[in-house]
């Protein structure tokens, strides 16, 4: 378990150092750090399997659309640039792949994990609505959300364990200023915690949606590639 352990430890180093160093970054350091993380994602999934690689993009899809739409559109948190920051999209792979690890070390306690994480979410949530300094009723919308997808999803031990790294990076880089997020959702004026209790539930979301679409992903690639050794093999042959 120590050995599996490994790549879970890893990848949470990198996303706590990377979160560090960003907060004394300008932008130029900014983009760089952005084009490291893209680069470790890369070198990360060429050792994994196909069906991980294309969950893992998938995961930087879905998520890079929520961010945009939460951040940059609705304004629901923000980034102390007010950006997008470059690394953002491949750290969301990382979380993904770190997660999963976390999963596989645990495989023998999975039952074990699945409920630490959602004892976790629940009492979060139950805080949130009562002693937190901020008052996150939204945060608490999407924890019953996590729930369920622990308690019926497929994929339980992973949710689990992509829940308790986002839970563990949302807590630091908000305590840290790396992103905030607003008091209320704007428009709504529901109140929200800074991190809310529900973030971490959400992203989960991010996840089964990679997990439904990865088959097709890597259907699509084979297809692809067959259609290349097909062009390749008619051009020989002429």
């Amino acid at each position: 378990m120590a050995r599996a352990a490994i790549p879970a430890v890893a990848g949470a180093a990198y996303l706590a150092a990377l979160l560090a160093l960003d907060h004394y970054a300008s932008y130029p350091e900014q983009l760089a750090l952005g084009v490291l993380t893209w680069v470790v994602l890369a070198a990360v999934l060429v050792r994994v399997s196909p069906e991980r690689r294309a969950q893992a993009l998938g995961v930087v899809i879905f998520a890079t659309i929520g961010e945009v739409t939460g951040s940059l559109i609705w304004g629901v948190y923000s980034y102390r640039l007010h950006n997008l920051p470059l690394f953002v999209p491949p750290a969301h792979g990382l979380v993904y792949l770190t997660g999963l690890a976390l999963a596989t070390a645990l495989a023998r306690h999975a039952r074990a994990l699945v409920i630490v994480a959602a004892t976790g979410a629940a009492v979060w949530g139950i805080l949130g609505l009562t002693v937190l300094p901020r008052r996150d009723v939204a945060g608490a919308l999407l924890v019953p959300m996590l729930l369920v997808f622990l308690w019926r999803g497929r994929n339980r031990a992973i949710y689990a364990g992509v829940f308790l790294v986002v839970a563990a990076l949302e807590l630091y880089g908000t305590a840290i200023g790396t992103w905030q997020w607003a008091r209320e959702l704007p428009g709504l004026g529901i109140p929200d915690g800074n991190p809310p209790s529900g973030v971490a539930s959400g992203y989960v979301w991010f996840d089964v949606m990679a997990l439904l679409v990865a088959p097709y992903l890597i259907a699509l690639t084979h297809r692809s590639g067959r259609a290349t050794d097909d062009l390749r093999a008619s051009a020989q042959s002429h």
